[in-house]
């Protein structure tokens, strides 16, 4: 999001961790030494999950941050960007919401199902379909359900945190957040950060929407 605060989900920051390394390679496993995971990443800091996050109920606020260490920023030629505030309730109000497509971003699984699993830390992305906003009971108003299918792909294990970009925009809808189901099919989960406790507590962090 900046040279210093890195946007992810809350699970992935929340206690025990005390501590977090970053990479940005598109293949990590490129180069690594021997078959141990390269523990020191291309950046790193310190992990900050919403206040409101349980454990217990991860989803409902699953949002957190890291504060890159002052001497380890993350120079780029460009950031990923805030919604604004309940942006994505526009979207609720679409019609034929299979026509509103994310763009997500992750290292997880690649492939998954009883017989086989294919999995490298290798960066991939795909361009979910948004399936459901704003239903009780399934996504309330905090979360969004994406496609996982083989035309859109989707995302899967290994891929919470990852944003959920708007369309081909650099604006982060959501972050992964979870999966309906072990072989990662169907759907996806999304958590919003276009809601105004999120964007009230990243602001804290020096993060505001675009203008």
């Amino acid at each position: 999001m900046s040279p210093t605060i890195f946007l992810t989900a809350g699970h992935c920051t929340e206690a025990p961790a005390a501590k977090v390394e970053i990479w940005f390679d598109a293949d990590v496993d490129a180069g690594r030494p021997g078959n141990g995971y390269p523990y020191t990443g291309q950046t790193g800091g310190t992990p900050y999950t919403h206040p409101q996050y349980n454990p217990n109920a991860f989803f409902l606020y699953d949002l957190g941050v890291v504060v890159l260490d002052p001497n380890r920023p993350m120079p780029m030629s460009q950031y990923g960007a805030l919604p604004k505030q309940d942006v994505l309730d526009d979207l609720a109000r679409r019609r034929g919401l299979k026509n509103t497509t994310f763009t997500a971003v992750g290292y997880g699984l690649q492939r998954i199902n009883p017989a086989f699993v294919e999995a490298a830390r290798v960066r991939m992305f795909s361009t979910p379909h948004l399936v459901q906003i704003n239903v009780p009971g399934q996504t309330g108003d905090f979360s969004i359900l994406l496609s996982n299918n083989a035309s859109t792909g989707g995302t899967c294990f290994g891929d919470s945190g990852g944003p959920n970009f708007i369309g081909d925009s650099n604006v982060i809808g959501g972050v992964t957040s979870f999966g309906k189901n072990g072989n990662c099919a169907g759907t996806g989960g999304v958590y919003r950060v276009d809601r105004k406790d999120d964007l009230d507590w990243l602001a804290t962090f020096g993060l505001f929407p675009q203008p």
